[in-house]
């Protein structure tokens, strides 16, 4: 038997005004779309911001639905946006926030495992990584480089 180790780096800013002038208003953008989440069920908003190597800032929140899983997260909903409007674009840097409505979140919120598997599959095939920075409502921010520290094992169509 042989054992594997895997490290991650991730960066952490205390604030968004430690963050550099182009994220800062990338998570802006993001919390202000975080607002027009469809939520009734949950009662957790995500708002996603993505800028592209064309200069384009794609928005997305997340959009639920009573019929579970009908729903689509905010990040899926901005990556799944900017691939249809903007086909031959690649994503450069991704801002997440998300709130809870009943109670405040402080920790970063990192995108949940089906979102992961699709930004992977935008990050190969776009053949570059994509900055992905995080947070709760307020707090701290992680800023990771590559999908591939959030998914070290990733799936894709080498498998099949």
């Amino acid at each position: 038997m042989k054992e594997i180790t895997i490290t991650t780096k991730f960066k952490v800013f205390d604030s968004t005004t430690d963050l550099p002038n182009d994220v800062q208003n990338l998570m802006e953008q993001a919390v202000a779309i975080r607002k027009n989440a469809y939520a009734p069920y949950s009662k957790f908003r995500v708002g996603v911001a993505l800028v592209l190597d064309n200069g384009k800032i794609v928005t997305g929140s997340n959009q639920e639905n009573a019929a579970y899983p009908s729903g689509l997260c905010a990040e899926r909903v901005a990556i799944f946006y900017a691939g249809s409007i903007y086909p031959d674009a690649k994503v450069l840097k991704m801002a997440i926030t998300a709130a809870s409505d009943t109670n405040q979140t402080t920790a970063p919120i990192p995108p949940c495992g089906s979102c992961r598997q699709s930004i992977a599959e935008y990050e190969i095939r776009q053949e570059t990584p994509i900055e992905i920075y995080f947070m709760g409502e307020i707090g701290t921010i992680y800023k990771s480089e590559s999908l591939k520290n959030l998914l070290p094992f990733m799936f894709d169509k080498k498998f099949l």
